[in-house]
């Protein structure tokens, strides 16, 4: 038996990793019976049964599962965002960051394109989010700025790049470990968004250890299976705050002595995280609503 960890799979089979190798794999007659799901990143025990190809014959419990994109076993989230062409979506990173701290991930935040902005706009958006305690890392896939601290990042984990299309991921990718030779895509010049060149979820293998997931870009994440109570948690610096406001179940928005709008007046809080986190706040009571 052999250990190995699921890189990809289509048509029926299953492509692991075990050691320096990759099988091909088919499932066992009973994991078929019971219909069970594999997903990237699952751990599983093969039998080999001829030159390279095997039988999956366990699988290991999962330590996470993110359903969009679908990986399993996770250890962080790399965010990757545009400083320009297309500019930031602080909106979706402010959303993808309260799934990562949903889902008890570490995340590294890159701000990608470096090279296409002065320093100070840069500057900026690196301020707001290290003041967090979010990692911050400046990058360009043209100048390489910033890719190693990025190779860094990856190294010995297993990661999933997260963000919108078109701002870099796999070109940073391709720079962090040339020879993966990803696709990439411009940016259309009518909708100022990026082309998708990722069509399926896969975990690349990297030389210093670990292993990502470049992942299909997409625009939106519902925040499914949370309440309206937990979600300030998820922002840091509104979760410092907590016990410190006049109502044990403030939601930080009309109530009276809320420490968090006070906070907020004094410029202790980001005022574009705060309204994001409001935002955000009436899709998930709307979500409970629904549910």
């Amino acid at each position: 038996m052999l250990e190995g960890i699921i890189i990809k799979g289509y048509s029926g089979f299953y492509y692991v990793q075990a050691g320096s190798e990759v099988w091909e794999c088919t499932l066992r007659g009973k994991y078929r019976v019971k219909n069970q799901d594999f997903l990237v990143g699952d751990r599983v025990l093969i039998r080999p049964v001829s030159d390279r190809k095997g039988v999956i014959e366990k699988v290991f419990e999962r330590k996470n599962q993110l359903v969009r994109p679908p990986v399993a076993n996770v250890e962080q989230v790399i965010i990757v965002m545009s400083v320009d062409s297309p500019p930031p979506d602080l909106m979706l990173l402010d959303r993808l960051l309260v799934v990562a701290e949903f889902h008890g991930l570490a995340v590294v935040i890159v701000f990608n394109k470096a090279d296409l902005v002065a320093p100070a706009a840069m500057d900026k958006y690196r301020s707001v989010y290290e003041g967090i305690g979010y990692p911050v890392i400046l990058s360009s896939a043209r100048t390489l700025a910033g890719v190693d601290a990025l190779r860094e990042r990856l190294k010995d984990r297993i990661s999933v790049l997260a963000g919108p299309s078109g701002v870099g991921k796999s070109s940073l990718l391709n720079a962090v470990q040339p020879g993966l030779s990803l696709k990439t895509g411009d940016v259309s010049h009518k909708t100022k968004r990026g082309r998708h060149t990722t069509r399926h979820v896969e975990l690349l293998r990297l030389a210093d250890g670990g292993f990502v997931a470049d992942t299909p870009g997409f625009s939106r994440l519902n925040l499914t299976g949370m309440t309206r109570e937990e979600l300030a948690g998820y922002f840091p610096e509104l979760a410092r705050l907590e016990g410190s406001c006049r109502f044990s179940s403030c939601l930080h928005h009309t109530e009276p002595d809320c420490a968090v709008r006070g906070a907020l007046d004094a410029g202790l809080i980001d005022s574009g995280r705060y309204h994001h986190y409001l935002y955000l706040l009436e899709e998930v009571i709307s979500n409970e609503r629904r549910y």
